[in-house]
C-alpha cells in the first residue's frame, strides 16, 4: 500500500487513496481479463463510480460533485490504474478531459446543464480533439469547421482516436471558427450525441486500453446552440493548452499505477518461478532489473507528485507556455517513457509467460505504449522541454 503521506500529502489525502485502491481491487479488477480479451466496455460499473463520488470530483458540491482537488483526482488515477487500466482511461476521458474543461471554462448556463449529469453518471464524457490528418499538430492541422448561423453553429468534419468515442452521452468539441487564423481560430463546443448531424464512425481495434472504447466522431452540418460555446469563440487554445498541462500531470500518476503494478507482480513472480533449484529472485541478474524497475517507480512518483503541487491551482486559461509547461512536459516524458522500461523489464522476468497475450504483465506491457503517445507523444514533449530550454 502506498503511503503518501510520505511525501508530505496530508491525511485526506492517504484516505482517498485508500478508498479506491480498495474498490478497485475489489471490484474494477475483476473486469480487467475479459475487457482486454474480448474488448468489453463495462458502461455500468463506470456510471456507478457517482454512488462512491468518484464521478466529478472536481466539480463542486452545489452540482452534484464531490468538490476536491487536482490533486485529488491524481491520486484516484494512480490507485485505479494500478488495478484496471483500461477502465480508469475511460474514467479520465470523462471525468478529467471533459468535465474538468467545462468546469473550469464554462458559462453559469453550461455549468448547471450538464455538470450535474456527469456527476450522477447519467453522462458518459470524451474529448475531441486529434482529427485523422492532425494528431501532433492537432491545432495547426485541424480542418473541422464551426460556422455560426443565427443562435447556432453547424460543424463539420471529422475526429479520430477519440477514447469514449462510442459511448459518449456529452462530448468536448475543438473546431476552426476562423480558419483564416490557423491555431488561433479554434473554438470549443458541448456537443450531445443526439444533436442532429452527429454520428459516430468507426470503433478502433487497438492493442492496449482494450475494453476502454476508441473511435471515430463525425459532424455533417451537426447542429450545436450557439449557447454550448465553450468559453470565448476564437480562444479555444488556452482552454486546449491549460487542459493538456493538466492531462499530462494525470497520464503521469496513471503511468505510476501501471509501473507500481507491474513491479509488483514481478516481484512476485521472482520469487515463487523457480530455476536450477533457486527462485529466480535469487540470481543477481534478476535482480538488478527489479532494481532498476523500484528507481523508476520512485522517480515516477516523486516528479508527478511534486508536479501534482505545481498544477493544482492552475488558472483557467494558464499554462501552454512557460515554466509550467515545460514542467508538465518533462514530467509525462519520464513518466512514459520510464514506465516502458518498467514493463520492459517486468516481462523480461516473465520470459516466455510474460510473452503469452491471457498474462497481466502482458497486458500492462500493451497498455503501457500508450503512455509515449496520448497527451502528446514522447517526441512532442521533448520538442516542448527543449524549446523551452532554449527561450532562455
Amino acid at each position: 500500500m502506498v503511503d503518501v503521506t510520505r511525501y508530505g500529502f496530508e491525511g485526506d489525502y492517504q484516505q482517498l487513496y485508500d478508498m479506491v485502491d480498495r474498490y478497485s481491487r475489489e471490484r474494477l479488477y475483476p473486469l480487467a481479463e475479459r475487457m482486454d480479451r474480448d474488448d468489453w466496455f463495462p458502461e455500468e460499473e463506470v456510471r456507478k463510480l457517482a454512488k462512491i463520488g468518484l464521478l466529478g470530483v472536481t466539480v463542486p458540491e452545489k452540482f452534484g460533485g464531490a468538490g476536491m482537488d487536482t490533486i485529488s483526482q491524481a491520486f484516484i488515477t494512480e490507485a485505479m490504474s494500478k488495478w484496471n487500466s483500461s477502465l480508469c482511461a475511460s474514467y479520465l476521458a470523462s471525468d478529467n478531459l471533459c468535465v474538468n474543461n467545462i468546469l473550469r471554462h464554462g458559462s453559469d448556463y453550461i455549468h448547471q446543464k450538464y455538470l450535474p449529469g456527469f456527476c450522477d453518471g447519467s453522462f458518459i464524457g470524451a474529448l475531441g480533439l486529434t482529427e485523422p490528418g492532425a494528431g501532433s499538430d492537432a491545432l495547426g492541422s485541424m480542418t473541422t469547421t464551426a460556422v455560426q448561423k443565427g443562435d447556432h453553429y453547424i460543424l463539420n468534419g471529422r475526429k479520430m482516436f477519440i477514447t469514449n468515442g462510442p459511448c459518449a452521452d456529452v462530448m468536448l468539441i475543438y473546431a476552426k471558427t476562423a480558419p483564416e487564423l490557423g491555431a488561433h481560430g479554434i473554438s470549443a463546443f458541448i456537443v450531445e450525441k443526439d444533436f442532429p448531424g452527429f454520428e459516430r464512425g468507426q470503433k478502433l481495434d487497438k492493442m492496449g486500453w482494450r475494453g476502454s472504447p476508441t473511435g471515430e466522431l463525425i459532424f455533417n452540418d451537426c447542429i450545436v446552440p450557439a449557447e454550448n460555446l465553450l468559453g470565448l469563440e476564437n480562444k479555444g487554445v488556452a482552454i486546449t493548452m491549460s487542459g493538456l498541462n493538466i492531462e499530462r500531470v494525470i497520464i503521469s500518476a496513471h503511468c505510476l499505477g501501471i509501473a507500481e503494478r507491474a513491479l509488483e507482480l514481478s516481484v512476485d513472480y521472482a520469487r515463487t518461478r523457480k530455476q536450477f533449484n533457486r527462485n529466480i529472485g535469487e540470481f543477481q541478474l534478476v535482480q538488478a532489473m527489479l532494481a532498476d524497475m523500484y528507481t523508476g517507480v520512485e522517480t515516477i512518483r516523486c516528479q508527478t507528485y511534486q508536479m501534482m503541487r505545481e498544477i493544482n491551482d492552475l488558472e483557467a486559461g494558464g499554462g501552454g507556455r512557460g515554466e509550467v509547461h515545460m514542467r508538465t512536459a518533462a514530467t509525462a516524458l519520464h513518466a512514459g517513457r520510464t514506465t516502458m522500461q518498467v514493463l520492459d523489464h517486468g516481462v523480461q522476468i516473465h520470459g516466455g509467460m510474460g510473452f503469452m497475450r491471457e498474462t497481466e504483465i502482458n497486458r500492462l506491457y500493451r497498455v503501457g505504449k500508450l503512455c509515449e503517445i496520448g497527451a502528446g507523444t514522447t517526441q512532442v514533449r521533448q520538442l516542448i522541454v527543449g524549446s523551452e530550454l532554449m527561450k532562455g
